[in-house]
């Protein structure tokens, strides 16, 4: 019995989706590609056709998009302690890798999703002032706590210019 029937005779009526889902969707960033959206496109291997065609040649060209990925997520968890945009740089390879590889595209997706959905609740204007008043309370906060160590022990150069 197959999964996609309702019918015992074996024979499968191909799965139709639900005319909704076949509606012009806006995607995240509000593009619409020939009436679906662009996360909503199908997943898997975007590597030209002719490359396609040979499996030696699309294996080979999977296992170079996984090295320049690799290579660029490495620089960017390395960018993390030192300067530079760390997080940008392993985005960036998770967008190298999702050119070929599912998972990386499903990850892409729930990151794109998470970060449009943070966008939007630090827009919200009660979720401004209280990020506000959290970070002037902590600003006194420092401030006075930098004021009692000043008061104790004083301003104390590390380096002796007296002598």
């Amino acid at each position: 019995m197959n999964a996609e029937s309702d019918e015992r005779d074996g024979a499968a009526a191909p799965a139709d989706p639900a005319p909704a889902a076949r509606e012009e969707r806006e995607s995240v960033t509000g593009d619409v590609t020939e009436g679906v959206a662009k996360e909503d496109r199908e997943l898997g291997s975007r590597a030209p056709g002719f490359i396609k065609a040979s499996r030696t040649l699309h294996l080979s060209w999977q296992v170079g998009v996984f090295v320049v990925g690799l290579a660029v997520v490495a620089a960017g968890i390395v960018m993390l302690p030192l300067p530079g945009p760390g997080w940008l740089v392993i985005f960036g390879g998770m967008a190298i890798w999702a050119t070929e590889f599912v998972w990386a595209q499903l990850v892409l997706r729930w990151t794109r999703r998470k970060v449009t959905e943070a966008a939007q609740r630090a827009l919200d204007p009660k979720v401004r002032r209280r990020n506000i008043a959290l970070t002037v309370l902590g600003l006194v906060i420092i401030a006075v706590l930098v004021g009692i160590y000043v008061w104790k022990f004083g301003i104390v150069m590390p380096w002796k210019i007296d002598e």
